[in-house]
Formats: C-alpha cells, sequence, structure tokens
C-alpha cells in the first residue's frame, strides 16, 4: 500500500487567539489557549518523523482550494464574511464563539480545505492507495452559511464534492468517528443520494440536541444518513460493535467508490472534550476495520481528514496507530499510555447496546 500525507507547516499558524468560550464579551474569562491548537498536530508529525514513517510515506503537496471549490459547499455571504473578518484582522466567527479566524487566517483555512482535496485528488488519480490529510483548522462541523465547533470551511465535504463533481465518482461515504456529531456534513448532504453519511459520537456533547438516530436525511436523501449516538463511557467493544452492527454492513450495501473518514481523536481517554474511552490500539482496529471494507468495495480508496483530538500528549499515539494501519507499516513505537489505560473488564454493555441497536434498526429500515 501507498499512502499519502498531506502536511504544511503553515497550516500550524492557523490563529485561533486567546479566548475560549460562549460568547465574544465576558468579564469572567480569563484569556486561555483554545484546546484547538498547533501544539497537538506539531507532536502528530514529530511523532511519525522520529518513528521513521514519514519517510515511508508519500508526501503530498497542497494547494488552497479555490473560490469554485468552496462554493460547491458555502455560500457565497459566508465566503464574504470569512474574507470581510480576516482582512479586518480577524476574531470570531459563527454564533458560538468558538471559531476564530485570524488576520489574513483565510489563506491558512483554504490551504486546509485544499489539503484535503488535495488528497482527494492524489487517490483518485492512482498516485497513492489511501491518504491522511493532516490539517488544520478541522471542518466537519462547519455549516453553508456559519463556521461552529472551531471549523471554518467544511473540508472534508468539500473534498467529497470535489470528487463527485469533478472526479467522475457516483457514490461516496463518511465515517466520522469523532467524539462529536458530524453535524455539518450531515447537513451538506442531507437530500443528496449520492452520499452516505455515518456518524458515531458521544449523545449530545457537541452540538447539542444534534446527531440523533431520527435524523436520516430527506427527499431523495433519506435513508442515506446514519447517526451512532453512543453514550458517554463507551469504549473499545461498543465502537467495534457499532462497526461490525451498523457501519460495515452499511458500506457494504452503498457500494461507494470513494470513503472519507473524517478522523478526530477526541474519543480518546485523556481527551478535554469528551467522555469516550478509546486507546491507540482501538483507533487501530477502526482503521483496520475501514481498511479491510475499502479493498472489497472501492478498490481500498480512501481519505481520512483530520479533525479534533485535543490531548497533545496522547494524540499522536492514536494518529501514528491509524497511519501504520493504512499504510501496513508497522514502527518500533510503544504507546506509552496503552498498558496503563487498558480497560481489561471493557466489554458492551446492556445500555451501550440498546444505543447500537436503535440505530441497527434505522438501517434495516432504510438502507439495507
Amino acid at each position: 500500500m501507498t499512502t499519502g500525507l498531506v502536511w504544511e507547516e503553515r497550516l500550524m499558524w492557523h490563529d485561533t487567539g486567546m479566548y475560549f468560550g460562549p460568547a465574544d464579551i465576558s468579564p469572567w474569562i480569563e484569556p486561555i489557549q483554545p484546546p484547538e491548537n498547533a501544539d497537538g498536530k506539531r507532536r502528530i508529525k514529530n511523532l511519525l518523523d522520529h518513528s521513521g514513517l514519514t519517510k515511508k510515506l508519500s508526501v503530498l503537496s497542497c494547494s488552497p482550494a479555490s473560490t469554485e471549490d468552496v462554493l460547491r459547499v458555502h455560500t457565497t455571504k459566508y465566503l464574504d464574511e470569512v474574507q470581510e473578518l480576516s482582512d479586518k484582522g480577524g476574531g470570531n466567527l459563527g454564533l458560538i464563539g468558538s471559531t476564530q479566524v485570524g488576520n489574513k487566517g483565510i489563506d491558512i483555512a483554504l490551504l486546509a480545505a485544499g489539503g484535503a482535496i488535495s488528497a482527494t485528488k492524489a487517490v483518485l488519480a492512482g498516485k497513492v492507495d489511501n491518504a491522511y490529510a493532516l490539517i488544520r483548522p478541522p471542518g466537519h462541523h462547519a455549516r453553508p452559511n456559519e463556521a461552529m465547533g472551531f471549523c471554518i470551511f467544511a473540508n472534508a465535504a468539500l473534498a467529497g464534492l470535489y470528487s463527485l463533481d469533478m472526479g467522475g465518482l457516483d457514490r461516496i461515504a463518511f465515517v466520522d468517528w469523532d467524539v462529536h456529531h458530524g453535524n455539518g456534513t450531515q447537513e451538506i448532504f442531507w437530500e443528496d443520494p449520492r452520499a452516505l453519511t455515518i456518524s458515531l459520537h458521544q449523545d449530545n456533547c457537541f452540538p447539542p440536541a444534534s446527531g440523533s438516530t431520527n435524523e436520516i436525511g430527506a427527499a431523495k436523501g433519506i435513508g442515506t444518513n446514519l447517526n451512532i449516538p453512543l453514550p458517554p463511557g463507551c469504549g473499545e467493544s461498543a465502537y467495534l460493535a457499532a462497526f461490525d452492527k451498523v457501519v460495515l454492513p452499511a458500506l457494504t450495501v452503498f457500494k461507494p467508490q470513494l470513503i472519507i473518514v473524517p478522523c478526530g481523536f477526541d474519543a480518546g481517554f485523556h481527551d478535554p472534550l469528551g467522555r469516550m474511552m478509546l486507546t491507540s490500539h482501538s483507533f487501530r482496529l477502526l482503521a483496520a476495520r475501514i481498511k479491510a471494507a475499502s479493498q472489497s468495495i472501492c478498490d481500498g480508496k480512501i481519505v481520512m481528514t483530520h479533525e479534533g483530538g485535543y490531548s497533545p500528549h496522547s494524540v499522536p499515539f492514536h494518529c501514528l496507530a491509524v497511519l501504520e494501519e493504512l499504510s501496513g507499516v508497522q514502527t518500533d513505537v510503544i504507546d506509552p499510555y496503552l498498558q496503563p489505560s487498558q480497560n481489561k473488564t471493557d466489554e458492551l454493555l446492556p445500555h451501550q447496546a440498546d444505543a447500537i441497536s436503535r440505530a441497527e434498526d434505522v438501517l434495516k429500515e432504510y438502507v439495507l
């Protein structure tokens, strides 16, 4: 397998300011660096380099997304809003005060979106078998007309629409295992039968009241949106059960020609913005299942776009495990957090099985 890696140091210059809170102005919130910052992503790249894995990957060039690319998803009004705020020196975007663009920051946001598209182009052209876009800011919360949850442009969705409109594909699928609901991707493809959107996430975590099992799409897209909201505290067994009972059967029936994974690591057990219990081994197993399914469904064509993951000490090991699995290259790295964190009693609990069963019922009614 040849695995591509999109990386640009300039993406680490995305400026999220020193404010993180629910509103623009509050006298009680001391300035603080937001969880979405460059540290964790740089540490991923540093571990890839130090382990020797980077040298065995195909490093892909990255071009900014064009206006045409962006307008496949976002409104002209929203693009103009981002441009204007960027030109004025930066500030808060969206109704929820968690997403900022820095001075001239639109250039970096366009580069992140372009990174996802560049990875997709490389896979579709056969330059690589699969690809990982290590980009920021993330994208899966971005709505057509609004920034949300650290996300400015909908990176994965932009890549998906490029593959449909320009890459000659008829069907694609998204498997989003970020701990937060992939609401932006869901909204963008809500009525589009060409895309199967699947989101596994912590129930009612973020955005609030988003991502329930009864959100199944509309019009011609009914049944092409599947949500698997999992109760807080789920570990490896619950995620594997969700994959085996819902995700993999859905992919098998839909037969996408490309699988896009909005890849967040905030379901990891150390993450400050989630309450799930996955380890690097868990993410390795999820990647292995996606890879095996893709080989029989779409000739191994996978694009992963980096999303959340806010534990800078453990996230690099999660990402390394996924890239080892994608590339088939095993490094000598031993995850120091793996053994102490393994829950020897991890099993599928009744309330977790019930949650998966509800998603399975939707799958049987609308997809199978």
